[in-house]
């Protein structure tokens, strides 16, 4: 049973931002700090990546758990409203896997970063130097 009215639920999920968010920003200023440039959500490519390293060939794209149905704890579907939920989630799960074929196919390398992953920033920053490999030009 959801503990909000309708109208506050909505009103929530409609607050909710696509574009510029807290585990976006994370993996910024990461990827910055890294010594590594980039332009943000190029709609000119698949899926729209919030991330475009031209230079290196390599876009990234920071999900969010919930939107993106990733499985942890944030994740989880909602107990109310399945019939809606379950196939929203799926046919973003769809998308995603199309926009990253694509973008492969078209020679881009593709790095998906989840909401709950941006929580270990160390583990994190050791990903993003393992995916760049030894390209990396700023700090290490």
């Amino acid at each position: 049973m959801d503990t909000r009215t309708p109208e506050q639920r909505s009103r929530i999920m409609r607050s909710v931002g696509s574009r510029h968010t807290a585990p976006e920003m994370i993996v910024r200023k990461l990827i910055h700090g890294l010594g590594f440039r980039f332009r943000l959500h190029q709609k000119r490519l698949p899926g729209s990546p919030d991330l475009v390293l031209a230079r290196h060939g390599a876009v990234i794209f920071v999900n969010g758990c919930f939107w993106h149905g990733h499985d942890c704890s944030k994740g989880r579907l909602p107990k109310t409203r399945l019939d809606f939920w379950v196939p929203k989630i799926r046919r973003n799960q769809a998308r995603d896997t199309d926009a990253t074929k694509a973008l492969e196919a078209d020679g881009w390398r593709v790095l998906t970063i989840w909401q709950c992953e941006t929580k270990d920033s160390q583990l994190l920053r050791r990903r993003l130097k393992k995916f760049f490999g030894r390209k990396q030009r700023g700090r290490l």
